[in-house]
């Protein structure tokens, strides 16, 4: 068994997405990972204290220990609430239905 593992980090922006390859000693956690693959330096609104973390999308604290091969990714906080998005997109809808659309035609 090697003493070292590949592990990638992950970090989806609004218009791109960060993938880096970091090689670790074996018994690294996720925060050895993050810290060695500079997505810390180089995107300071990542905040080890208030961003959540993952490895392949099940939630994970810092101390966690990563396997040969796991992808670590960095969560950045919800813009908008999506029960409430998926409220008023039907509000929405509802209203539009009942109006048929015809409203600027009658006025016009």
């Amino acid at each position: 068994m090697s003493d070292e593992i590949k592990v990638e980090v992950c970090y989806a922006l609004a218009d791109k997405q960060i993938l880096i390859p970091v090689r670790l000693p074996a018994g690294a956690t996720l925060q050895q990972g993050l810290e060695r693959s500079g997505i810390l330096e180089k995107h300071p609104e990542i905040d080890l204290k208030k961003n959540k973390f993952g490895v392949f999308a099940k939630l994970s604290k810092l101390d966690t220990l990563l396997r040969d091969r796991d992808r670590i990714e960095i969560y950045r906080p919800l813009i908008a609430d999506p029960k409430e998005v998926r409220k008023q997109r039907a509000a929405e809808g509802k209203v539009m239905k009942k109006g048929a659309g015809d409203a600027e035609t009658a006025e016009a």
